[in-house]
Formats: structure tokens, sequence, C-alpha cells
């Protein structure tokens, strides 16, 4: 028959086990050591009991007088039982010095010898011994009495070991009471704080506990969320390894102990730590990254601190960046498609009704139109992403009616950017700044009507001779890569950005379309710092927001092309 198996006792039981002996034994250890100290006072209190009460009558004058009497039992007799009852003690006997005794407690001892020593005495000094007398064992004082220098009789004074032991007992009584009271006291105690310990710990046994420990741990490092916890004065914690690398800390500086302020987060991170509220789904940004934030409050009687939970979304929001991208060229490519139909059906049209050479000259621009569009960006740009990117954005910004301008300065070679500056990150760059920059200048284009046209070092993406730039909402794009850096420059016609807001342009949620929209400009600075980068704002020319973003290059793969300008 297989007996059941039984689970180890819990940790509150053996930690209550554990201190109800050592209560038991340090309560026996003290009644004992007080057993003992208690015997040796009370011995030493009966010592000096009699010893006072020998040193009195010997140094009594009547005690000498009646010692030079024909009969001191006469007097000394009833001297000495009035002595003894007035000082509890057992006995006092006075004797010659021949150990002839004149007092006892019992008269039939009168005129017998002494029991005890004498010799210290006789020499002229008072000493105390343990000694087995008629009265049985005691604790006597033997001292002389001295008539000038002459010693002519003894005063024996002493106490029975029997009442010393008794008055130890009744102590004993006394001090076995009170340390079963502090036996109880301690017992109870004991069991109030492992009772408590019991609920803290779900009644788990060490090896549970442990267990859990290692569990715990090994989840923390294994899980791909970051994790985050804070006390009740907004101290961290615990913070595992993902949190750590999703908050940007430096894995060499301890962060436990430390309270939030201290960490240097961006602002609005910083608050949605510190809400009492619980925060569901909340995007923020660090230096280098998009994460997702949930906190929930630990809440038990009181608020004991916050859970936080971190998920990284610069991934998702980067193929959410390129996909709104691939939707805006296909837009732009559906509208070219339908454009070029209608071009088509014109051309068609005028050969039908004969106009053969007013057709061909219509043809003629429009393909020169569209080689121009492409030679000017492949020409300058050969970095195909930056290539495509480009032409798809102006596609996009002259169907919002925009002029997308690349400036005469333009130039970026075919394999001058290096491999570790991340082409994700350049249409992130880029792309946000052109479709901020179309929006702006789309917005301000009545506000452009008679501005003056563009310098004459800005040559036009997509504007022919004919249409003139005067008037025209316009974006106006540099891409220039030399042996030190990369420089992407974007310029609007818009109504610009004043100096209040230009500290709060790249926070998360700035807008000029109102709070919580805004997420563009502070995936740019992040891109930017991500390959150690900066962002500038100033204003353009043209009177609306010009960006600078300046990348340093490192190992190249091809030489960087010098860029000819002619007279």
């Amino acid at each position: 028959m297989r007996l059941p198996r039984t689970r180890p006792r819990s940790l509150a039981g053996q930690l209550f086990a554990m201190q109800v002996v050592l209560i038991a034994a340090v309560v026996a250890g003290c009644a004992v050591f007080a057993y003992v100290s208690g015997s040796a006072q009370a011995e030493q209190t009966a010592a000096r009991q009699v010893r006072a009460a020998a040193l009195a009558v010997a140094d009594s004058p009547s005690v000498r007088e009646a010692i030079r009497t024909p009969d001191p039992s006469a007097v000394l007799q009833p001297y000495a039982e009035q002595v003894r009852r007035d000082t509890g003690i057992a006995f006092i006997t006075i004797m010659d010095t021949d150990r002839k005794r004149w007092t006892h407690p019992d008269t039939a001892q009168i005129g017998a010898t002494f029991l005890g020593h004498t010799e210290e005495a006789l020499g002229g000094a008072t000493f105390t011994e343990t000694y087995t007398g008629t009265l049985g064992p005691s604790i006597r004082v033997v001292t002389p009495v001295r008539d000038g220098e002459e010693i002519i009789g003894l005063v024996s004074a002493g106490i029975t070991v029997d009442r010393v032991s008794s008055q130890v007992r009744e102590q004993l009584g006394a001090l076995a009471l009170a340390a079963g009271g502090a036996l109880a006291l301690g017992g109870i105690g004991t069991y109030v704080i492992n009772a408590r310990l019991r609920r803290h710990t779900h009644g788990m046994n060490a090896a549970e506990l442990s267990r859990l420990h290692d569990y715990h741990q090994a989840t923390l490092h294994a899980v791909r969320e970051g994790l985050l916890m804070l006390d009740g004065q907004r101290r961290i914690a615990l913070i595992n390894d993902a949190g750590r690398e999703l908050l940007g800390l430096d894995p060499e500086t301890e962060a436990v102990g430390r309270t939030v302020a201290e960490l240097n987060l961006p602002a609005p991170l910083t608050g949605a730590l510190l809400a009492s509220e619980a925060r569901v789904d909340e995007l923020h940004l660090t230096a280098e990254r998009v994460v997702v934030v949930n906190t929930r409050p630990v809440v038990g009687g009181e608020r004991r601190g916050t859970v936080v939970t971190l998920r990284d979304h610069t991934e998702l929001q980067a193929l959410t960046g390129e996909l709104d991208s691939e939707r805006g060229f296909t837009q732009a490519l559906r509208s070219q498609a339908h454009e070029a139909a209608n071009r088509l059906h014109t051309v068609v049209s005028l050969i039908e009704l004969g106009r053969v050479e007013e057709a061909v000259e219509f043809a003629t621009a429009e393909l020169e139109l569209a080689q121009v569009l492409t030679d000017r960006v492949v020409g300058a740009v050969e970095e195909p992403v930056l290539a495509a990117l480009l032409l798809g954005k102006a596609a996009q910004a002259n169907e919002r009616g925009v002029e997308l301008e690349l400036a005469e300065d333009s130039l970026i070679d075919d394999g001058a950017l290096p491999p570790s500056l991340a082409q994700r990150d350049l249409v992130t760059i880029l792309g946000n700044l052109i479709d901020n920059a179309v929006e702006a200048a789309s917005e301000g284009s009545e506000e452009l009507e008679g501005a003056p046209g563009t310098p004459e070092a800005a040559v036009p993406v997509q504007r022919t001779a004919a249409q003139g730039g005067a008037g025209r909402a316009r974006v106006t794009v540099t891409a220039l890569a030399d042996e030190r850096e990369l420089l992407l420059r974007v310029s609007d016609t818009g109504a610009g950005i004043g100096p209040e807001e230009a500290d709060e342009v790249f926070r998360r949620g700035w807008s000029t379309h109102g709070a919580g929209r805004g997420l563009g400009l502070a995936l740019v600075r992040q891109a930017a710092h991500r390959n150690g980068g900066s962002v500038e704002l100033d204003r353009a020319p043209e009177g609306g927001a010009r960006f600078t973003v300046r990348l340093p290059l490192g190992d190249r793969t091809a030489p960087v092309r010098t860029k000819e300008v002619t007279a």
C-alpha cells in the first residue's frame, strides 16, 4: 500500500516551532541563572545578617560586664535570645575562650562545648564558615569579645542552611511564575507574528518559496516585454532586462531604489509612470524607441505601488509608416494613371480632328515633363530608396496642389551611404518631413498668393517653365552627402512655426491640428538620435518652416562624387 505523500511544514510553521523552542530555552536558561544567582545572593545576605548580629553583640558593653560576673549565663542568656528573636537568626552563642557556652537556644546545651572552629577568632579575627552543629548545617560567624586588648570571650551567630533554602524556594516559586508568564507571552507573540507571516507567504514552505523565487527570476529575464515595479514612494522596486533596454537605462547603473524622476525620461513618459490612475496602451517615445505603456496601481488597503509593462512599438511604427508611404504611392499612381488616360484621350481626339501637329506638341510636352522629373531626381540622388521616396512624394504633393522641388546642390551617389545607416530610418526622416511640409504648404497656399518665386538655385521636380513659381505652394528638399555627413533639409512656404512652439514641436502629440495627433516629428528626432545625428528648426527663406537633419557617415562602400557646377 502506497502511503500518501506528506507536505513539508510551511515556512511559518517551521519558524513558529523554532521560535517556541528558542523562547523556552531562553526562559529556562534565565530561570536556572536566576535560581543559582538567587541562592548565592541568599547565602551572602544571610552571612551579612549574622555577621552584623555577632559584631553588635560582641561590641555591647553589657556583654563585657556580664562576662566579668560569677554567673554570666544569668545575664547573657536572656539578652542573646532577645537579640536572636529580633534579628530572626537561628542562634547566638556567647562562650568563653575555652569554647564553654554561656548561651544557646536550647538551654540544655549551656555549659557544653561549642561545636565549630574558634582559632581565628582567638587570634582576633572575625570569620564566616558553614558548619554542622547542634541545630544542623548552618552559616555562622565567630568574632572575639574584647576588653581593651584582652579577648575575654567569643560570640557566634548563625542561620541554618534549611532556612536559607526555604527562602530560595519561595523566590523560586515567584521566578517559575514569571518564567511561565514570559513563555506564554512569547508564545502568543510568536504565534501572532507567524500567523501574519503565513498570510504573506500563503502557507508555502521554504522549498516552495525558493522554487518560486527561481521561477520568478527566470521569468523576468526571459520575458520580452519590459516589466517595471514601483513602490509606494515611486521608487523602482524591480526592473527586468527588457525594461532597462526599452527605457534606455545603462546596464551598469543600479536602477533599483531610484525614483522615476531620477531616470531622466521624457516628461510625458515620466508623468505616465507617476500617474495614480491606470494607463492603458499609451504610446510614448524614449530617446531611441517607441513604447506602449500600461500601468496598474497595486492597492491593498493602501497604495503599495504600481506595476508597469512596456512593449516595443518601434518596429511596428516603422512598418506602419512604410505602409502609409506605400498607400500614398498607390494613390499617386492611380491618380497619375487617371491623368495619363485623360491626356491620351486628348491626343487621340486631336488626331481625330486632324490637328496632328498640335497632338504631337501636346504629347511631347507631357513626355518632357515626366522625363525631366525622373532625370532630375535620379541624376542627383542615386540612392534608390531616397530616389523612389522623392518621386512618390512628388506625385503625392502634386495631387494636393503643392510643388516639390529638389535643390540644385543636392547630390547623393549610389553606395555613398554606409550599411550602418538603416534605409528605414531614412524613409522615416525624409518621408515625415516632406509630409509635414506638404501639409503646411497646402494649408498656407492662400496666404502665399503673390509671394516671390523660388530662388534660381532651387530646381523644381515637377514644374514646367510655362507654369512658373510665383504664388504656388512649394516644398524644397535638399539631399547632400559629403565625406563626413548626410544632410537632409526640407523647407516649405507654409505659415511657419512660432518661436514659442519651437521647443515643443518634437514632442509626441504636437500638431497644428490639435493635441494628440502629431507623431511624425517625434519619430524624426528619434531616428536622427538613433543614428547619432541632430535635427534643427529655423525659418525658411520662403517664410515657412525649415528642418535640417545631419547624420554622421561612417565607413563607405563607394567614393563620393563631386558636384560639377557650370557657369
